[in-house]
């Protein structure tokens, strides 16, 4: 189960599960980089 995730901008998203992490990274991404969009797959795709 991958449930963290380093994003390049530095910023570390952790979650207790994938659903939890994909929910953190997508949160992250609509405030920190709203112009980048990523999918459930390639979101767990990076995270480890």
């Amino acid at each position: 189960m991958r449930t963290t995730l380093n994003c390049p901008c530095g910023t570390t998203i952790l979650g207790a599960d994938e659903d939890e992490l994909v929910e953190r990274a997508q949160a992250h991404l609509r405030e920190a980089h709203p112009d980048r969009e990523y999918s459930r797959e390639e979101i767990l795709m990076i995270a480890w």
